[in-house]
Protein backbone atom coordinates (compact mmCIF):
# COMPACT_ATOMS: atom_id res chain seq x y z
CA UNK A 1 0.00 0.00 0.00
CA UNK A 2 1.11 3.52 -0.67
CA UNK A 3 -0.38 6.30 1.41
CA UNK A 4 0.18 8.79 4.16
CA UNK A 5 1.28 7.08 7.32
CA UNK A 6 -0.81 8.75 10.01
CA UNK A 7 -3.58 7.84 12.37
CA UNK A 8 -6.35 9.91 10.86
CA UNK A 9 -9.19 8.29 8.99
CA UNK A 10 -12.52 9.33 7.63
CA UNK A 11 -14.53 7.44 10.22
CA UNK A 12 -16.36 5.62 7.42
CA UNK A 13 -16.06 1.90 6.90
CA UNK A 14 -13.97 2.32 3.77
CA UNK A 15 -15.73 -0.55 2.04
CA UNK A 16 -18.02 -0.33 -0.96
CA UNK A 17 -21.77 -0.56 -0.52
CA UNK A 18 -22.21 -3.58 -2.78
CA UNK A 19 -23.51 -1.61 -5.74
CA UNK A 20 -22.16 -2.32 -9.18
CA UNK A 21 -18.75 -0.62 -9.53
CA UNK A 22 -18.81 2.52 -11.66
CA UNK A 23 -16.25 5.22 -12.29
CA UNK A 24 -13.96 5.38 -9.26
CA UNK A 25 -15.98 2.91 -7.20
CA UNK A 26 -14.33 -0.30 -6.08
CA UNK A 27 -15.61 -3.89 -6.22
CA UNK A 28 -17.71 -5.11 -3.32
CA UNK A 29 -15.69 -5.99 -0.23
CA UNK A 30 -12.49 -4.22 -1.26
CA UNK A 31 -10.91 -1.33 0.60
CA UNK A 32 -11.57 2.04 -0.95
CA UNK A 33 -8.43 4.10 -1.60
CA UNK A 34 -8.80 7.17 0.58
CA UNK A 35 -7.69 10.44 -0.94
CA UNK A 36 -6.84 11.97 2.43
CA UNK A 37 -4.43 9.08 3.01
CA UNK A 38 -3.01 9.33 -0.50
CA UNK A 39 -3.49 5.60 -0.97
CA UNK A 40 -2.38 3.83 -4.15
CA UNK A 41 -3.05 0.08 -4.07
CA UNK A 42 -0.76 -2.22 -6.03
CA UNK A 43 -2.92 -4.31 -8.36
CA UNK A 44 -0.36 -6.15 -10.51
CA UNK A 45 0.17 -9.70 -9.27
CA UNK A 46 3.39 -10.13 -11.25
CA UNK A 47 4.95 -7.04 -9.67
CA UNK A 48 3.86 -8.20 -6.21
CA UNK A 49 5.44 -11.60 -6.79
CA UNK A 50 8.68 -10.00 -8.01
CA UNK A 51 8.86 -7.81 -4.91
CA UNK A 52 8.33 -10.84 -2.65
CA UNK A 53 11.21 -12.53 -4.45
CA UNK A 54 13.63 -9.68 -3.70
CA UNK A 55 14.35 -11.02 -0.21
CA UNK A 56 16.74 -13.96 0.15
CA UNK A 57 15.04 -15.39 3.29
CA UNK A 58 18.38 -16.57 4.68
CA UNK A 59 19.83 -15.93 8.12
CA UNK A 60 16.52 -14.99 9.72
CA UNK A 61 13.08 -16.52 10.33
CA UNK A 62 10.87 -13.44 10.50
CA UNK A 63 9.58 -10.95 7.92
CA UNK A 64 7.81 -7.69 8.70
CA UNK A 65 5.70 -6.15 5.93
CA UNK A 66 4.93 -2.44 6.36
CA UNK A 67 1.61 -1.19 4.95
CA UNK A 68 0.16 -4.37 3.40
CA UNK A 69 -3.13 -2.76 2.34
CA UNK A 70 -5.29 -5.53 0.87
CA UNK A 71 -2.42 -8.02 0.92
CA UNK A 72 -1.42 -8.23 -2.74
CA UNK A 73 2.21 -8.60 -1.65
CA UNK A 74 1.35 -10.42 1.56
CA UNK A 75 -0.10 -13.43 -0.26
CA UNK A 76 3.27 -14.07 -1.91
CA UNK A 77 5.20 -13.55 1.32
CA UNK A 78 3.02 -16.17 2.98
CA UNK A 79 4.22 -18.67 0.37
CA UNK A 80 7.81 -18.23 1.53
CA UNK A 81 9.59 -20.16 4.25
CA UNK A 82 9.29 -17.33 6.76
CA UNK A 83 7.18 -16.21 9.70
CA UNK A 84 5.32 -13.17 8.31
CA UNK A 85 4.00 -10.30 10.43
CA UNK A 86 2.38 -7.16 9.03
CA UNK A 87 2.04 -3.67 10.46
CA UNK A 88 -0.77 -1.48 9.13
CA UNK A 89 -2.13 1.83 10.37
CA UNK A 90 -5.27 1.95 8.19
CA UNK A 91 -8.17 0.39 10.11
CA UNK A 92 -10.09 -0.62 6.97
CA UNK A 93 -7.09 -2.50 5.63
CA UNK A 94 -6.67 -4.24 8.99
CA UNK A 95 -10.30 -5.42 8.84
CA UNK A 96 -9.80 -6.67 5.28
CA UNK A 97 -6.63 -8.58 6.22
CA UNK A 98 -8.36 -10.26 9.17
CA UNK A 99 -11.18 -11.39 6.89
CA UNK A 100 -9.07 -12.61 3.97
CA UNK A 101 -5.81 -13.88 5.50
CA UNK A 102 -6.50 -16.32 8.36
CA UNK A 103 -2.80 -17.33 8.28
CA UNK A 104 -2.05 -13.90 9.73
CA UNK A 105 -4.12 -14.47 12.86
CA UNK A 106 -2.23 -12.85 15.74
CA UNK A 107 0.32 -11.33 13.35
CA UNK A 108 -1.55 -8.23 12.14
CA UNK A 109 -0.37 -5.23 14.12
CA UNK A 110 -2.48 -2.09 13.87
CA UNK A 111 0.35 0.28 14.70
CA UNK A 112 2.43 3.16 13.36
CA UNK A 113 5.78 1.61 12.38
CA UNK A 114 7.61 4.88 12.95
CA UNK A 115 6.46 4.99 16.58
CA UNK A 116 6.14 1.30 17.43
CA UNK A 117 8.74 -0.72 19.33
CA UNK A 118 9.03 -3.79 17.09
CA UNK A 119 10.89 -5.67 19.80
CA UNK A 120 7.41 -6.31 21.18
CA UNK A 121 6.95 -8.59 18.16
CA UNK A 122 10.41 -10.04 17.56
CA UNK A 123 12.30 -9.55 20.82
CA UNK A 124 15.99 -9.75 19.93
CA UNK A 125 15.44 -11.97 16.87
CA UNK A 126 16.63 -11.04 13.38
CA UNK A 127 13.94 -10.03 10.88
CA UNK A 128 13.72 -8.54 7.40
CA UNK A 129 11.55 -5.60 6.36
CA UNK A 130 9.59 -5.35 3.11
CA UNK A 131 6.76 -3.24 1.74
CA UNK A 132 5.28 -0.86 -0.79
CA UNK A 133 6.20 2.23 1.18
CA UNK A 134 4.17 5.46 1.32
CA UNK A 135 6.10 8.12 -0.58
CA UNK A 136 5.79 10.78 2.09
CA UNK A 137 7.36 8.71 4.87
CA UNK A 138 9.64 6.36 2.94
CA UNK A 139 12.80 8.19 4.02
CA UNK A 140 11.65 8.09 7.65
CA UNK A 141 11.13 4.33 7.32
CA UNK A 142 14.73 3.96 6.14
CA UNK A 143 16.04 6.06 9.04
CA UNK A 144 14.03 3.90 11.46
CA UNK A 145 15.44 0.77 9.81
CA UNK A 146 18.96 2.13 10.32
CA UNK A 147 18.20 2.49 14.03
CA UNK A 148 17.23 -1.20 13.95
CA UNK A 149 20.25 -2.31 11.89
CA UNK A 150 21.47 -4.74 14.56
CA UNK A 151 18.29 -6.75 13.95
CA UNK A 152 17.58 -6.18 10.23
CA UNK A 153 19.91 -8.08 7.89
CA UNK A 154 17.79 -7.44 4.81
CA UNK A 155 15.36 -4.78 3.61
CA UNK A 156 13.54 -4.42 0.32
CA UNK A 157 10.57 -2.64 -1.13
CA UNK A 158 9.07 0.00 -3.35
CA UNK A 159 9.75 3.73 -3.16
CA UNK A 160 9.25 6.71 -5.39
CA UNK A 161 11.80 5.99 -8.13
CA UNK A 162 13.92 9.07 -7.37
CA UNK A 163 14.20 8.11 -3.69
CA UNK A 164 15.17 4.51 -4.48
CA UNK A 165 17.83 5.74 -6.89
CA UNK A 166 19.12 8.26 -4.35
CA UNK A 167 19.56 5.57 -1.70
CA UNK A 168 21.62 3.47 -4.13
CA UNK A 169 23.56 6.38 -5.68
CA UNK A 170 27.35 6.70 -5.49
CA UNK A 171 29.43 9.79 -4.83
CA UNK A 172 29.84 12.40 -7.55
CA UNK A 173 26.13 12.70 -8.33
CA UNK A 174 23.68 15.44 -7.40
CA UNK A 175 21.32 12.68 -6.21
CA UNK A 176 23.93 11.43 -3.74
CA UNK A 177 23.06 12.57 -0.24
CA UNK A 178 22.46 11.76 3.42
CA UNK A 179 20.48 8.58 2.79
CA UNK A 180 23.03 7.33 0.26
CA UNK A 181 25.93 7.64 2.69
CA UNK A 182 24.19 6.40 5.84
CA UNK A 183 22.57 3.39 4.19
CA UNK A 184 25.69 2.36 2.29
CA UNK A 185 27.79 2.56 5.45
CA UNK A 186 25.94 -0.48 6.78
CA UNK A 187 24.24 -2.09 3.76
CA UNK A 188 24.93 -3.06 0.17
CA UNK A 189 22.30 -1.18 -1.86
CA UNK A 190 20.88 -2.43 -5.16
CA UNK A 191 18.33 -0.74 -7.39
CA UNK A 192 16.40 -3.66 -8.85
CA UNK A 193 13.63 -2.49 -11.19
CA UNK A 194 11.24 0.31 -12.09
CA UNK A 195 7.46 0.08 -11.69
CA UNK A 196 5.09 2.24 -13.80
CA UNK A 197 2.10 4.14 -12.37
CA UNK A 198 -0.34 1.91 -14.29
CA UNK A 199 0.04 -0.98 -11.83
CA UNK A 200 -1.61 1.00 -9.02
CA UNK A 201 -5.20 1.95 -8.32
CA UNK A 202 -5.43 4.91 -8.44
CA UNK A 203 -2.16 5.46 -10.35
CA UNK A 204 0.38 7.88 -8.84
CA UNK A 205 1.90 10.61 -11.00
CA UNK A 206 5.46 9.24 -10.93
CA UNK A 207 7.31 5.96 -11.44
CA UNK A 208 8.22 3.77 -8.50
CA UNK A 209 11.44 1.86 -7.93
CA UNK A 210 12.24 -1.34 -6.06
CA UNK A 211 15.50 -1.77 -4.16
CA UNK A 212 17.18 -4.27 -1.87
CA UNK A 213 19.50 -3.53 1.05
CA UNK A 214 21.70 -6.35 2.36
CA UNK A 215 23.52 -5.75 5.62
CA UNK A 216 27.29 -5.97 5.37
CA UNK A 217 29.01 -8.89 7.04
CA UNK A 218 30.92 -6.47 9.26
CA UNK A 219 28.58 -3.52 9.74
CA UNK A 220 30.28 -1.89 12.71
CA UNK A 221 32.10 1.32 11.80
CA UNK A 222 35.69 2.10 12.88
CA UNK A 223 34.54 5.43 14.30
CA UNK A 224 31.94 6.83 16.68
CA UNK A 225 28.72 5.96 14.84
CA UNK A 226 26.64 8.68 16.45
CA UNK A 227 29.21 11.27 15.40
CA UNK A 228 29.31 9.74 11.90
CA UNK A 229 25.56 10.34 11.51
CA UNK A 230 25.97 13.92 12.74
CA UNK A 231 28.90 14.67 10.41
CA UNK A 232 27.06 13.34 7.35
CA UNK A 233 23.84 15.20 8.11
CA UNK A 234 25.64 18.45 8.92
CA UNK A 235 27.77 18.29 5.76
CA UNK A 236 24.79 17.79 3.44
CA UNK A 237 22.71 20.51 5.06
CA UNK A 238 24.98 22.92 3.18
CA UNK A 239 25.97 20.67 0.32
CA UNK A 240 27.20 23.52 -1.92
CA UNK A 241 29.81 24.57 0.63
CA UNK A 242 33.16 22.92 1.22
CA UNK A 243 33.44 20.82 4.34
CA UNK A 244 35.68 23.48 5.89
CA UNK A 245 32.67 25.81 5.93
CA UNK A 246 29.79 23.39 6.42
CA UNK A 247 31.38 21.74 9.47
CA UNK A 248 32.17 24.93 11.40
CA UNK A 249 29.78 23.82 14.15
CA UNK A 250 32.42 21.31 15.29
CA UNK A 251 34.87 24.15 16.07
CA UNK A 252 37.85 22.21 14.75
CA UNK A 253 41.38 23.57 15.21
CA UNK A 254 42.89 25.27 12.16
CA UNK A 255 45.63 22.68 11.67
CA UNK A 256 43.04 19.92 11.25
CA UNK A 257 41.11 21.96 8.69
CA UNK A 258 44.27 22.25 6.57
CA UNK A 259 43.73 18.62 5.53
CA UNK A 260 42.79 18.49 1.86
CA UNK A 261 39.55 16.60 2.58
CA UNK A 262 38.07 19.84 3.94
CA UNK A 263 38.46 21.48 0.52
CA UNK A 264 35.87 19.12 -0.94
CA UNK A 265 32.08 19.19 -1.03
CA UNK A 266 30.05 16.42 0.62
CA UNK A 267 28.81 14.82 -2.62
CA UNK A 268 32.46 14.22 -3.59
CA UNK A 269 33.15 11.94 -0.62
CA UNK A 270 32.51 8.20 -0.63
CA UNK A 271 31.07 6.48 2.41
CA UNK A 272 34.57 5.29 3.32
CA UNK A 273 35.86 8.86 3.14
CA UNK A 274 33.06 10.08 5.41
CA UNK A 275 34.20 7.46 7.92
CA UNK A 276 37.77 8.77 7.53
CA UNK A 277 36.49 12.33 8.01
CA UNK A 278 34.69 11.31 11.20
CA UNK A 279 37.88 9.72 12.50
CA UNK A 280 39.72 13.02 11.91
CA UNK A 281 37.01 15.02 13.70
CA UNK A 282 36.43 12.64 16.61
CA UNK A 283 39.40 13.60 18.83
CA UNK A 284 38.44 17.28 18.56
CA UNK A 285 34.66 17.11 18.66
CA UNK A 286 32.91 18.89 21.51
CA UNK A 287 30.38 16.43 22.96
CA UNK A 288 27.45 18.79 23.33
CA UNK A 289 27.77 19.93 19.69
CA UNK A 290 28.77 16.70 17.99
CA UNK A 291 26.07 14.58 19.54
CA UNK A 292 28.57 12.12 21.03
CA UNK A 293 27.11 10.46 24.08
Amino acid sequence: MKGKYNKSNSGASGFSSGKKPAGNEVPEGEVRAKKHLGQHFLKDENVASRIADTLHYKGYDYVLEIGPGMGVLTKYLLQKDADVNVIEIDRDSVVYLHEHYPKLHGKIHEKDFLKYDVSEIFGSEQFSIIGNFPYNISSQIVFKMLELRDFVPEFSGMFQKEVAQRICEKEGSKAYGILSVLVQAFYEAEYLFTVPPSVFNPPPKVDSGVLRLTRKEDFSLPCNEKLFFRVVKTAFQQRRKTLRNSLKIFQLPDDIKEDGIFDRRPEQLSTAEFIELTQKIEPHAISDQSGIS
